[in-house]
C-alpha cells in the first residue's frame, strides 16, 4: 500500500470514527452533568438534602451502570448484522432486547425501593434514610424506561446513528433543570419534596428521553428496514440468552471499575474531611475526563463490529488501532492540561488550601493514569465488536480488585511496604492495576484479532 493510500485510510476512519463518537461523547458528558445539577440544587436547600441525593447515586448509579453494560450487547449484536447486510434479522434481535430491557429495568426497578438494608449496613444517619429512600424510589420509577431507551440507543449506535443519543441527551439535562426547581422547590402547586424532588426529576427525565427515542425510531425512514414496531414477537429464550452471554460480562466488567472508586473512598472516610474532599475532587475531575475514552470505546465496538459483519476483519484490526491511537491522543492532551492546572482545577472546586493541596497531588497521578486508562477503555470496545466480552471480564476483575486495590491498600494504610502514603497509595494502586488491564487487554485483542483475520475467507485475503 502506498504512502498516500495508508494516509488516506487513516483519514477515512478517522472521520468515520469521530463522527461516530462526538455525539455519544456529547451524550455521555449531559448524562454526568445531570448528577453534577441534583447535587448543586440540593446542596441549595440544606446539606441534609444533599447528603440524601449522594447517599442514593451511590445506591442506584452502580445498579445503572450493571443494567446499561448487560444492555450493550446490543450494539455488537446489531452492528455485525448490519455489516453483514443480514437487515432482516435486526428488528427480531432488537424486539428481544426490548423485552430483556424491560425485566432487568423492572427488576433493578424493585431492588431500588428496597434499600433500607444497605442503607442500614453503610450506617446512615437515621435521619438520612427517609429522604434517600424517597429519592431512590423517584429514580426507580424511570429505570424500566432508562433500560428499554438503552436498548434503542444501542440499536441506533449500531448503525452508525449516534446523533439522536446526542440530542435526546442534551434536552434530558435542559428537562432536567425546572424539573429539579419544580419538585424541590413545590411549585405550580405541586409540594415541596427537597431533595427527595431531585429523584422524582430523575425518573421522569428518562421517561421523556424514552418517549423522544421511540418518537424517533418510529418516524425517521433510516430505521424503517428494521420494522421494529410492526410485529409483535413474545420473549424467545435463545436470542435472549445469547444477549445475556454477551451483555452480563459487560455489565460485570464495567460494573468492576466503577465501583473501586466508591471502595476508595470507604478506605479513606476515616482519614478526615480533608482527604475525603481532595479524593471527591480529583474524582470528579477524572470521571468526567474518562468520558472522551469511554465514549471512543463505543465508537470503536460499531466499527470493529461492522467491519467483521461484513467479513473484513483487517479493516476491524485497522479500526481497533487507529481507536487506541486516538484514545493516547487525547491522554496526552488530557494529562499535559491536568498535569500544568491542577492547582487552579482543584482551586475551583474548594477554597481550603488543605483540600487544593492534596486534590492537587492526587490529579497528578489521574493524569498518569490517562494513558493507560486511554489503551484499557478502548481495548475492551474493540474486544466487545468482537463480541469477546467474557475475556474482557476475566482479564478487569483481578485487575482493579484483585491487583489494583491490593497494592492501593498496601501502599496507602498499611506499613509493610513503607510509611502509609494515604489517598496517594491507594490511587498508585489504581494505576498499578490500570496499567495491568491495559498490557493484558491489548495482547487478547491483538491474539483475537490476529485469529479473525487467520480464519477469513480465502477471497478475502
Amino acid at each position: 500500500m502506498s504512502h498516500m493510500n495508508r494516509v488516506s485510510r487513516v483519514g477515512h476512519e478517522l472521520s468515520a470514527l469521530l463522527a461516530l463518537a462526538t455525539p455519544i461523547i456529547i451524550a455521555q458528558v449531559a448524562h454526568t452533568a445531570m448528577g453534577a445539577v441534583d447535587a448543586v440544587m440540593a446542596g441549595r436547600v440544606s446539606a441534609a438534602d444533599l447528603a440524601a441525593v449522594a447517599l442514593g447515586n451511590s445506591v442506584w448509579i452502580p445498579l445503572y451502570l450493571l443494567m446499561t453494560g448487560i444492555l450493550m450487547a446490543t450494539t455488537p449484536k446489531v452492528a455485525h448484522r448490519f455489516g453483514a447486510g443480514k437487515l432482516a434479522e435486526i428488528g427480531p434481535l432488537v424486539r428481544q432486547a426490548l423485552w430483556l430491557g424491560l425485566a432487568i429495568g423492572l427488576l433493578f426497578a424493585f431492588l431500588l425501593t428496597q434499600a433500607r438494608p444497605v442503607l442500614n449496613a453503610m450506617q446512615v444517619d437515621p435521619g438520612l434514610i427517609e429522604p434517600t429512600l424517597g429519592y431512590l424510589q423517584g429514580v426507580a420509577f424511570g429505570f424500566p424506561a432508562a433500560a428499554v431507551y438503552q436498548v434503542l440507543r444501542c440499536y441506533s449506535d449500531a448503525l452508525s446513528h449516534t446523533l439522536p443519543s446526542m440530542i435526546i441527551g442534551l434536552l434530558g439535562l435542559l428537562v432536567n433543570i425546572p424539573l429539579n426547581y419544580v419538585l424541590i422547590h413545590g411549585k405550580l402547586g405541586l409540594p415541596a419534596l427537597g431533595g427527595v424532588g431531585c429523584g422524582w426529576a430523575t425518573g421522569l427525565v428518562m421517561i421523556a428521553m424514552l418517549a423522544a427515542m421511540l418518537t424517533w425510531v418510529n418516524r425517521s425512514p433510516i430505521y424503517r428496514f428494521s420494522e421494529l414496531f410492526k410485529h409483535f414477537e413474545r420473549p424467545r429464550w435463545p436470542l435472549i440468552r445469547a444477549l445475556l452471554a454477551v451483555g452480563v460480562p459487560i455489565g460485570i466488567a464495567i460494573f468492576a471499575e466503577s465501583s473501586i472508586f466508591s471502595v476508595i473512598a470507604l478506605l479513606i472516610g476515616s482519614l478526615g474531611d480533608t482527604v475525603v474532599a481532595g479524593h471527591q475532587i480529583a474524582l470528579s475531575i477524572s470521571s468526567l475526563v474518562f468520558m472522551v475514552p469511554l465514549s471512543l470505546g463505543m465508537a470503536v465496538t460499531v466499527r470493529v463490529g461492522q467491519a467483521l459483519g461484513r467479513n473484513a476483519p483487517r479493516d476491524a484490526r485497522f479500526a481497533a488501532a487507529l481507536g487506541i491511537g486516538v484514545a493516547l491522543s487525547y491522554a496526552c492532551f488530557s494529562a499535559m492540561l491536568m498535569m500544568v492546572f491542577r492547582e487552579q482545577i482543584a482551586g475551583f472546586y474548594s477554597p481550603d488550601p488543605a483540600v487544593v493541596a492534596l486534590a492537587s497531588t492526587l490529579l497528578i497521578y489521574a493524569a498518569l493514569f490517562q494513558f493507560s486508562d486511554g489503551i484499557q477503555v478502548s481495548a475492551a470496545g474493540a474486544l466487545r465488536g468482537y463480541q469477546d466480552t467474557r475475556a474482557v471480564m476475566l482479564i478487569t476483575l483481578p485487575s482493579y480488585w484483585g491487583i489494583g486495590l491490593t497494592v492501593g491498600y498496601l501502599l496507602g494504610l498499611t506499613d509493610l511496604l513503607g510509611a502509609p502514603s494515604g489517598p496517594a497509595g491507594l490511587w498508585q494502586g489504581l494505576i498499578v492495576g490500570l496499567s495491568c488491564a491495559a498490557l493484558m487487554l491489548g495482547w487478547r485483542l491483538h491474539v483475537r484479532a490476529g485469529r479473525a483475520i487467520h480464519r477469513m475467507a480465502p477471497t478475502q485475503e
